[in-house]
């Protein structure tokens, strides 16, 4: 594999899995990549989806569909299962016939799973079902207009390794690394009063899966009985969902045992936590509770996708760093620098989301230059991602720490996000390193010699790099067994 790509977060699956709700056979994922159930399905944005996404944020085609994948050469993934939440559908526009229009609008997964996820009292259920859709075509190889290429699931880098070096010339393989997005996929009685039993009983199935998650993001946008989660969605989203129940609440008793049960050796592999999406509350519980019983164990903090926030902590929200910080958005979605610190300092991994709506403030969005030249606007938009690599090296250095060896992408694509204009799918990743590259160059040439220590004085090429692909690598290397 030759200057690939590493993305810790994105949704290859949740557009053909919902489509499949459509066909004959629900939950088929169809080896015909022609057909939407089909994970293979390519449908690039044309000029009016362009439009319709800048103006509304709405992305109608594929973001992360494998063709997708392998055409923008990302060839390690970490693919979220994400059974959808109930949450999205029954909201202020009613549980009828707008409201699942417009759902299926919004997510692009169809009427049929709108009407499967309004009904939907297993969690569980669903989530093993989309496991299963990965698993009907591992290994099968499928012919695009790129080439032949194929999916490999694996259960640990020894699998990416063995395979390698067996297939050194090889180029056309994608490995899928599987999490889990939101531990409601663990409830099998929605609405109802959560069973300790039956939920730890789920876990360790999982756990016993062939291809068993990597890492799981503990919470989502609603709550799931487990812990508190901030503050996700805006937009026309936002204004027609109810976040409110658990709302930047602590963990729950039931989550603190679901916590340990993840972090045990004793029933499967240890999965690893991601804790984007908790609350800042539970944020911090977790983050004590790895000092005060793991200490001994190096258990690395993840971020999948996430931005900065700018601010210096939960309990003091004030700025340390005046160059960047008023460019990012000040909201406990993002991380504080606190924490960016312990993810740093426990050799985590803090992979940015591809989001504008989370990367940066209004203020910044509002004032941004626009251009009707391609080159142009995308210089101006990756500056955005580039405001928060420099907040977090700025970080880091003024703590003494190597500040380019945590930073990884986590794109988010195809789940409900707002892309960077300019870069709104995996096929995009290069050319949003060639412009990250620019902005990495005019920082080390002059503010970057100014403020950054000895240790940190890297090359551009090397900062892409890092970020793009061997940081990522490296920890999956490190810690994937």
């Amino acid at each position: 594999m030759n200057n690939f790509f590493v993305d810790f977060h994105c949704h290859p699956s949740i557009k053909p899995y919902g489509k499949s709700f459509s066909t004959d056979n629900p939950g088929t994922n169809d080896a015909n990549r022609k057909r939407r159930s089909s994970i293979w399905f390519y449908d690039s944005p044309d000029l009016f989806e362009r439009g319709l996404q800048l103006a509304t944020g709405i992305n109608k085609f594929t973001q992360a569909d494998c063709t997708t994948l392998a055409y923008g050469n990302v060839r390690v993934v970490c693919a979220s299962l994400y059974p959808i939440e109930r949450g999205f559908f029954g909201n202020e526009l009613g549980d009828g016939m707008l409201s699942d229009l417009a759902g299926a609008f919004v997510t692009g997964v169809g009427q049929e799973r709108v009407d499967y996820i309004q009904e939907i009292k297993d969690y569980f259920e669903d989530l093993v079902g989309e496991y299963d859709f990965y698993l009907q075509l591992n290994g099968v190889p499928v012919k695009t207009d790129g080439g032949t290429f194929h999916y490999l699931l694996v259960s640990g880098f020894e699998d990416i390794e063995a395979y390698t070096q067996a297939n050194p010339n090889d180029n056309n393989v994608i490995f899928i690394i599987l999490t889990i997005e939101g531990l409601h996929t663990l409830l099998n009685n929605f609405g109802g009063k959560p069973n300790e039993q039956t939920i730890l009983s789920n876990l360790r199935q999982v756990k016993k899966w062939e291809h068993p998650p990597f890492f799981v993001t503990f919470a989502h946008h609603f709550y799931n009985h487990l812990c508190g989660h901030a503050k996700s969605l805006s937009g026309l989203v936002g204004n027609t969902t109810d976040q409110s129940l658990g709302l930047g609440e602590p963990f729950t008793a039931l989550g603190k045992k679901v916590v340990k049960e993840l972090l045990s050796n004793s029933n499967g592999k240890r999965m690893l936590i991601d804790i984007k999406h908790m609350s800042a509350v539970a944020r911090k519980e977790y983050m004590a509770l790895l000092n005060e019983e793991y200490a001994q164990e190096n258990i690395p903090i993840i971020v999948s996708h996430g931005a900065a926030n700018g601010l210096r902590s939960m309990d003091e929200p004030v700025t340390d760093i005046k160059e960047t910080a008023h460019k990012l958005l000040a909201e406990d979605i993002n991380f504080y620098d606190n924490e960016i610190v312990a993810i740093a300092r426990s050799q985590g991994i803090f992979a940015l989301q591809l989001d504008e709506r989370r990367i940066a403030s209004n203020a910044t969005l509002k004032h941004i230059r626009h251009s009707l030249f391609m080159n142009k606007i995308r210089h101006y938009r990756s500056e955005l991602m580039w405001n928060q690599i420099q907040h977090i090296v700025e970080l880091l250095n003024s703590h003494d720490l190597f500040a380019w060896d945590c930073i990884a992408i986590g794109s988010d694509f195809d789940g409900v996000i707002n892309p960077l204009n300019g870069f709104l799918t995996q096929e995009t990743i290069p050319s949003l390193q060639e412009y990250v590259e620019r902005h990495a160059y005019n920082y080390m040439q002059g503010r970057g010699k100014q403020v950054l220590k000895s240790f940190n004085q890297i090359d551009a090429d090397e900062i892409v790099s890092r970020v793009f692909r061997m940081n990522g690598w490296e920890f999956i290397r490190k810690h994937f067994k």
